[in-house]
């Protein structure tokens, strides 16, 4: 129907099919988001008009506290009033609300537009159904990757689709698709499985590590490429969300890996705003803190969340401060590192409690008095083994500089050329085949 409607209304059938898409998951929270939407389109031309007066820090001020005060409301109430009856010992009943689909993510861009007219880096979009459709492409709607307008805005007034670019949107979705239905949910079941162990070991436990590190990579890198897939389909380049974050040498460079979109949101609006590395060591570590702490807590309203933030926040600090260049220096020792605090922190990420968080580590480090191994660990190992093995693998450049070293020769590019849809094909009925067949497995990032 996109290919088929005038170009003059693709917009608008965009935003139609996006609501409506949408309003599936559910329908009353399509309130939300058109206040999201008419609140950061008018506080865009108020702005705009009022930057060089005072009244444009007034609008700037409101532009961020209305989008982030439904997003505060919605996520974290409950956090909230959870924490005051902590601390002082109540009873206030918590307030049980639905976390609305998205909301993190469109919450992000709507903020990032507002910030980037006040600073004049974009001019405000005065067709409210192109900015409509900035905030609302379905793609990237419910889970990124976090696209800001500037990225959008010269497609979204002018764009235009040849084969090529479809197929190469086609390509990426497959691609996707399969990382999430063929890789991510059996890592889900090994994970799954761990929980309800009857011979647990210290084995297992890292065994699960690993598993969930995977699962939680290719889950979400599964997600971001089949949006980047579709965005192609459309006419619109969306920015790379990941970059094979398991080959860093260090937590930082992991980050710059991992992601991306968020990352570079919090360090263009939150941490270099509030001064980044140009203050006192003191302001710099704090700054450090606040940033990673909102990192964790962005993920969700809960203190693991908040704890894997710290973390990050903690080793971050320390390899500014003294590692990073013994680590630039050792390609493999920098690597089991890397991947050993990279692995620490996804166990902290999805335990339901702090005090299964402080089990899981102990069980990892043999803390608990388990055995290093059981039976029942090398029968899972056995039995989940490709999962994991294609996991490791298809988490490093080493298929995609595979392909491109046989692509160099002219028979090899051509063999490439048509044994991709071949593959591609292959993924979508094998993806198909897993889906009727299993149970249902949403995108992790949905909880976000």
């Amino acid at each position: 129907m996109y290919f088929i409607v005038p170009k003059k209304i693709k917009n608008g059938f965009i935003l139609i099919a996006s609501l409506f898409f949408y309003g599936i998951g559910e329908p009353k929270y399509l309130i939300l988001i058109v206040t999201a939407i008419l609140s950061g389109y008018l506080f865009g031309l108020l702005i705009g008009k009022y930057k060089e007066r005072p009244a444009g820090r007034l609008f700037l001020f409101l532009s961020v506290a209305v989008p982030l005060g439904m997003l505060l409301w919605f996520k974290y109430a409950d956090f909230v009033i959870s924490g005051i009856n902590g601390v002082f010992g109540i009873g206030l009943p918590l307030l049980k609300i639905a976390l609305p689909i998205g909301i993190s993510f469109y919450t992000f861009q709507i903020l990032s537009y507002n910030v980037d007219v006040y600073r004049g880096e974009v001019m405000p979009e005065r067709n409210i159904i192109n900015f409509a459709a900035f905030v609302t492409l379905f793609p990237q709607l419910i889970a990124g990757p976090i696209v800001r307008y500037s990225e959008v805005a010269p497609k979204l007034r002018e764009r235009s689709v040849d084969t090529d670019e479809v197929y190469m949107g086609l390509v990426r979705f497959l691609i996707g698709l399969g990382k999430k239905v063929l890789v991510a949910n059996p890592l889900f079941q090994l994970c799954d499985t761990f929980r309800g162990a009857a011979e647990p070991s210290v084995l297992f436990y890292w065994i699960y590590a690993v598993a969930f590190a995977l699962y939680v990579y290719f889950d979400f890198s599964g997600y971001s490429d089949m949006a980047i897939g579709m965005g192609k389909m459309l006419g619109f380049d969306f920015p790379e969300n990941f970059n094979y974050p398991f080959i860093s040498k260090s937590a930082t460079e992991f980050w710059r890996r991992w992601h991306m979109t968020l990352g570079r949101w919090f360090r263009d609006y939150v941490y270099i705003p509030m001064g980044g590395n140009r203050r006192s060591r003191p302001r710099w570590l704090f700054n450090i803190l606040v940033v990673w702490v909102l990192t964790g807590l962005w993920h969700g309203a809960a203190w693991n969340f908040a704890a894997w933030g710290l973390f990050f926040a903690v080793v971050l600090a320390i390899e500014k401060l003294w590692l990073l260049r013994p680590l630039e220096k050792s390609h493999v020792l920098s690597r089991i590192y890397a991947f050993l605090f990279i692995t620490v922190s996804f166990v902290i990420f999805n335990a339901s409690s702090m005090e299964q968080a402080g089990g899981d580590l102990g069980g990892m480090f043999g803390f608990s008095g388990l055995p290093f191994v059981t039976e029942e660990t090398l029968y899972y190992l056995k039995s989940y083994a490709m999962p994991l093995a294609v996991g490791i693998v298809g988490s490093t450049p080493a298929v995609k500089l595979l392909v491109d070293r046989i692509k160099r020769g002219p028979k090899g590019f051509q063999a490439v050329k048509i044994l991709t849809p071949v593959f591609c094909v292959l993924i979508l009925l094998l993806s198909t085949a897993w889906l009727v067949d299993g149970s249902f497995n949403p995108f992790l990032y949905f909880r976000f």
